[in-house]
């Protein structure tokens, strides 16, 4: 079934019913041309013949004699008539198969009957059985007639009459060796019309299956170059249109894996939708996203086509507007600002691509500036506010002794200096957040430096009857690179805080413990300590856990802020751990070794 389906054979039975209907047509053009041949041929020999009987009927006086000479003129296959009047008429010997037609058949006939009235040669061939004669005649005969002249008065005829089977079997015999000279052209045909195919199939053959190999995505497939025609051009073609797509497909795919890349590292969240709303592409930031609002809508499998609310609007207005829009949402704790777009095929809009952008740090920054403005303006407005009024109170004369004057300015200048620090502290610490931080290591022993350190608030530990101690692992901690006045810094406020919030008869503990990868210091006392929900914003500034307690005191809450920062510049960690009414433990760790 598969053959008659192949170009091949489908290419053979045209051929092949091409050359049979030519056969055909020429087999028919022949046979008829055959047959019309030996019938003339007949005519022509019958018609002589009779002249010839006639002739020596009328040569000869003994008409014996002459019908005798006449019988020998005749074949096996002719019949002869010689007719005086309808009375008087000889027939020929008879012979086998060939039987005498009835005179009366010859007399009748009005084609025949010219012979006696128009003394012409006349010929005819009869299809006897149609004409009701006995079927021991032949079914179709040729007969041909001479006038016969007896004397100047009196005509007869002369007939002769021949079956015309005879020219059928030559017929035969001619059909038969056409039919045979067909079917040898007709294989022979067949041979040659194969042996071309096979030429030109070949090729398509070797063509299909390096389709096929192209199909599969195996590009360096080649097609063989075998001839220098069409079809070899065609081969030629067909390599150059695989190397085409190759190229094409490499540049696809590298197009591709670009495109894919460039959307997995952006930072923003990018979702393409399609006219329908439904997903085509998103990237991982956008999955986190989506992963979010999922699990804050309690669906537990991703539903892959669902789209939060606020999208869905925000995708019918940009497709029905045809113009951009954007949408801020909170999502598990975190600001999205989302940019919807119509996204364009040539003229029509065909959907829409969001970009997700994660705002939750410009957000915490917003309010972080915020709050320092607040909380500045709040750390200056006390201090300003004393100075004025103390200087007011300079103005109106309201000290009336010398010792409250002196004191009146003494308050103004411990609000000086406080703005001052915290002046200072504000300018340390946004060079420090700005990365703008300069650090002058050198080798410190941290034996000799911690000593000097403890000595410094020795004094004022005494004063407010709190026991400073220090504690080590090791008899000998040794040195490490930093930048001792920046440490030194971090300690004192450290400290200082510690002795502040403990009260009388506390105590304050500074260890210090020598690792392999550099030093840990813990600053505990037994102070009050620091809620828990305060614990994560320590670090922040103008930080104070209880206002209450720090109120009159010269803190500005920008001391932990600078301290953590000086640590990171050293590649350090700092930390704190606190319960209320336990105490408070702040501990920062310095590597050995520093990029």
């Amino acid at each position: 079934m598969m053959f008659w389906r192949s170009i091949v054979g489908k290419l053979w039975i045209t051929i092949l019913l091409l050359v049979s209907f030519v056969l055909f047509i020429l087999t028919v053009l022949l046979l008829e041309y055959f047959e019309n041949y030996h019938v003339n041929e007949t005519e022509a020999d019958l018609t002589q013949l009779a002249t010839k009987i006639a002739t020596t009927l009328e040569t000869y006086d003994d008409n014996d004699v002459a019908r005798a000479i006449a019988w020998e003129f005749a074949d096996d296959v002719t019949k002869v008539l010689i007719i005086y009047d309808e009375n008087t008429y000889w027939y020929s010997p008879d012979l086998e198969g060939i039987g005498n037609l009835p005179i009366s058949y010859f007399m009748d006939d009005p084609n025949l009957q010219k012979v006696f009235s128009e003394d012409i040669k006349v010929s005819e061939k009869k299809y006897l059985t149609d004409a009701g004669l006995d079927s021991e005649f032949p079914d179709e005969m040729f007969i041909v007639g001479a006038p016969l002249h007896f004397s100047s008065d009196k005509t007869g005829a002369v007939f002769i009459y021949q079956s015309l089977n005879i020219v059928e079997e030559t017929s035969k015999r001619t059909r038969t060796f056409i039919y045979f000279a067909a079917g040898v052209a007709i294989i022979l045909t067949t041979i040659f019309a194969f042996f071309l195919l096979t030429r030109i199939t070949a090729p398509l053959r070797k063509m299909r299956e390096a389709a096929f190999e192209l199909s599969k995505g195996k590009f360096d497939t080649k097609v063989p170059i075998l001839t220098n025609d069409e079809i070899g051009e065609l081969a030629t073609a067909f390599n150059q249109m695989a190397r085409q797509l190759k190229y094409n497909i490499n540049a696809v795919n590298q197009e591709k894996e670009q495109l894919s890349s460039i959307l997995s590292s952006m930072a923003d969240g990018v979702i393409t939708l399609n006219r329908d709303s439904t997903i085509l592409i998103t990237n991982p930031p956008a999955e986190r996203f989506l992963q979010a609002w999922y699990y804050q809508q309690g669906m537990k499998n991703n539903p892959g086509e669902e789209l939060p609310e606020e999208i869905r609007e925000l995708f019918q207005k940009a497709v029905s507007f045809e113009k951009e829009q954007i949408i801020e949402v909170s999502l598990q704790g975190r600001n999205w600002v989302i940019i919807m777009s119509p996204l364009y095929n040539q003229t029509y809009i065909r959907g829409a691509v969001a970009v997700l952008r994660d705002m939750t740090e410009e957000r915490r920054l917003d309010k972080l500036r915020t709050d320092f403005i607040a909380n500045v303006s709040h750390e200056l407005r006390t201090p300003i506010a004393m100075l004025q009024g103390y200087s007011e109170a300079i103005i109106d004369d309201i000290a009336s002794s010398e010792e409250e004057k002196k004191e009146i300015v003494k308050v103004i200048y411990d609000e000086s200096l406080r703005m001052g620090r915290l002046v200072n502290e504000l300018l340390d610490l946004a060079r420090m957040e700005a990365g703008h931080i300069t650090l002058n290591k050198d080798e410190v022993n941290i034996d000799q430096f911690i000593e000097k350190i403890i000595r410094k608030f020795q004094g004022l530990a005494k004063d407010k009857e709190i026991k400073l101690t220090t504690s080590k692992s090791e008899q000998t901690v040794g040195s490490l690179v930093l930048d001792p006045d920046r440490i030194e810094q971090v300690l004192t406020n450290l400290i200082d805080n510690a002795i502040r919030h403990t009260k009388e008869q506390g105590s304050v503990t500074l260890n210090i413990m020598s690792q392999e990868n550099g030093i840990l210091f813990d600053v505990s006392d037994s102070g009050s300590g620091i809620p828990e929900e305060d614990l994560p914003f320590v670090f922040e500034r103008f930080y104070k856990a209880d206002k209450a307690r720090t109120r009159g005191r010269s803190g500005t809450g920008l001391g932990l802020a600078i301290a953590k920062n000086i640590v990171d510049a050293h590649q350090g960690e700092i930390s704190v751990h606190s319960k209320i009414n336990e105490g408070t433990t702040f501990t920062f760790f310095l590597p050995r070794k520093t990029e």
